[in-house]
């Protein structure tokens, strides 16, 4: 069977979303956004599909489509809905899926779980790392609680090149890197299709590690 690929982030606006068209493209895989809050008529899964040109991918629905931008749980309490996550199951398909989290993983969608929870242990999580000040900070914590919680991990950096914040980030968390996004004027399919192919071979070989408690 094939891994899902749960695409989450240090924080929000840092590329999750062109970081998971580039895997979608790279493995012609499926695309499930669980949790959408806001924009529903330009969505995530809106973005990715015509970012994608491969014909084999499918774009599955949400589990939950919120009206308002927020987090999920204060957009939920706006709709008068209560995001029980046990209704949130992955589609069933035999192709790898692509799953893009919402924001950061604690981020809560009701008062007692969060985007954490939503994850399964047998998931390729991917991190999406993007230069701040105080980003070095937030993806050891991010890396770091994942690797606790028995995950595998991988990184992805997007926007402008910074070199020692990637370095010390690579050294200490110890995680393979798939690539780096740059900061591109305008992505477009092609843009994407490019970074597909760079990157297809490292999330091939990410794919298939051993579970984790069998990585030395």
């Amino acid at each position: 069977m094939k891994p899902i690929f749960f695409v989450t982030g240090i924080s929000t606006e840092v590329g999750k979303t062109i970081a998971s068209a580039i895997i979608t493209e790279a493995l012609k895989a499926d695309y499930w956004k669980p949790i959408q809050s806001g924009d529903l008529d330009y969505s995530d899964t809106h973005k990715v599909k015509a970012l994608v040109s491969n014909s084999v991918s499918k774009f599955h629905p949400n589990s939950y489509a919120l009206t308002v931008a927020m987090s999920p749980h204060a957009s939920a309490q706006i709709d008068g809905v209560t995001i029980d996550i046990e209704t949130i199951q992955p589609p069933k398909t035999d192709n790898y899926l692509v799953a893009e989290g919402a924001g950061g993983l604690l981020v809560p969608l009701n008062d007692q779980h969060t985007i954490l929870d939503i994850m399964s242990k047998n998931y390729k999580i991917i991190v999406v790392s993007r230069h701040y000040l105080g980003s070095i900070n937030h993806t050891l914590l991010t890396v770091n609680l994942l690797k606790q919680q028995g995950f595998d991990v991988a990184l992805i950096f997007s926007g402008n090149k910074h070199p020692t914040t990637e370095e010390i980030i690579a050294t200490m968390t110890k995680v393979p890197v798939i690539g780096r996004i740059e900061q591109e004027q305008e992505f477009t399919p092609e843009v994407i299709s490019n970074y597909a192919e760079r990157f297809r071979k490292n999330l091939i070989q990410f794919s298939k590690r051993p579970p984790i408690e069998q990585i030395p």
